[in-house]
């Protein structure tokens, strides 16, 4: 773990009266090798040697089919074994993880389909115009069309990665239409993560816990920091790439203004909107309980003998190698597990974004700065902001009166004329 540069602090009081002289009791959670679960009734398919019983990640490219095997076959005519497996090896990797799970879905969905229609394997790749229009027909008014779309992407991704033909006609293109104009209404939107989620987790985790430490140093990050939880978290046990995620070997900067403001600065590798030129992820400190800079750097503390090439966010273990990565499913189980204790219900990860966002414009921030923040361009900030327009009164009528909604109506207004929307 590097040397923190700048000075550190105490902080907020409240925090530091819950960290600041405690004992670290190392988390009993361990690593172990991801296996795929046994499949729900709802997500059965017909047992077949060309399916195996993979994680849904995998079905991508280890689910085949006659084409798939006769073109791997045909590979084998002028490439040699290691050279064929490059290939697939490289083409998946042009896919995200997450990527490719939606995929994954989508291709079990088809294969159930086709599994009740008692569809040949041969008529399943390539697939015909009409048998991927009827897919999308026996969905329509029952999954929203962004689904439906994602699921026709994986098909056609699952085709290119086989060498199979991807029609994709005019008998497609017509159901295509009709699904979405009958698509369901949208499910009700999640209320966001407020102050008061916040401090749930304040009063309710164990900070002592190394686990527990990570968790809360997660949530004042992404809350605060306005960032995508994927930015901070890995989204399985074994998902951690160098390239893409913070690791925890990551230079951290500590430094107080002239003004007195105290901030924490470092350096993530990838984001979805600025890809591999990554971003700068600021803290400013605050006099809140959930004081992201307090909190990053009690993790540091009580987490510090994470190796280097550990993402940032991982914690220290009593078993295995010592330490296991923050994934977003343990930090999101856990802070819903509080939660629900709480009787605050239950939330997703990107509930934090949208809530951070709106409390820091509740504060008076400036729009300008809360869009450099969350590393949002003008327009997507707008846009963003139709999102929290939506929620404002379960901010305004707990903290803030009517008044403070109308400056920020105001200040989003100089935003917008400002920067030609």
């Amino acid at each position: 773990m590097p040397v923190v540069s700048g000075a550190l602090s105490s902080g907020s009081v409240g925090t530091v009266a819950r960290v600041g002289t405690t004992t670290t009791h190392r988390s009993s959670r361990t690593l172990t090798q991801r296996k795929p679960r046994r499949p729900q009734s709802q997500n059965a398919v017909a047992a077949s040697s060309l399916r195996p019983f993979v994680l849904a990640d995998e079905r991508i490219t280890r689910w085949s089919t006659p084409h798939s095997i006769q073109f791997q076959n045909h590979l084998e005519t002028f490439l040699s074994p290691s050279a064929s497996s490059q290939l697939f090896t490289v083409m998946a990797h042009a896919l995200e993880l997450r990527t490719r799970k939606n995929y994954g879905a989508g291709l079990l969905r088809f294969t159930q389909f086709c599994d009740s229609l008692s569809i040949p394997e041969e008529a399943r790749m390539p697939a015909g115009d009409v048998l991927i229009a009827a897919f999308v027909a026996h969905h329509a008014g029952r999954v929203r069309f962004d689904t439906i779309a994602g699921w026709l992407s994986g098909l056609a991704v699952w085709h290119a990665l086989n060498g199979a033909r991807w029609v994709g006609g005019n008998i497609l293109i017509y159901a295509k239409k009709g699904a979405k104009k009958l698509e369901p209404p949208p499910l009700a939107k999640r209320p966001p993560v407020t102050l008061e989620h916040m401090h749930a987790l304040f009063a309710r985790l164990d900070l002592k816990n190394t686990f527990d430490a990570a968790v809360f140093a997660v949530a004042c990050s992404a809350f605060w920091g306005c960032r995508r939880l994927g930015e901070l978290v890995i989204p399985s046990r074994f998902g951690f790439e160098a390239e893409k995620y913070v690791g925890a070997g990551v230079d951290v900067g500590v430094r107080t203004l002239p003004s007195g403001v105290r901030y924490a600065v470092f350096h993530i590798p990838w984001t979805k909107t600025t890809k591999n030129d990554g971003a700068d992820i600021i803290l400013t400190a605050n006099t809140d309980p959930t004081d992201p800079v307090t909190a990053l750097m009690h993790h540091r503390s009580v987490n510090h003998a994470l190796p280097d090439d550990a993402p940032m966010f991982a914690f220290e273990t009593s078993e295995g190698p010592g330490w296991a990565p923050m994934t977003r499913d343990w930090f999101l189980n856990r802070c819903n597990t509080i939660w629900i204790g709480a009787d605050l219900g239950v939330l997703t990860g990107h509930c934090f974004r949208i809530g951070g966002a709106t409390e820091l414009l509740l504060r008076g921030t400036h729009p300008d700065i809360v869009a450099t923040q969350g590393g949002w361009k003008s327009k997507a900030f707008l846009e963003y902001w139709r999102k929290i327009e939506a929620i404002l009164p379960l901010f305004i009528s707990k903290s803030f009166d009517q008044s403070r909604a109308i400056s920020l109506s105001n200040s989003i207004e100089e935003f917008r004329i400002r920067h030609n929307h």
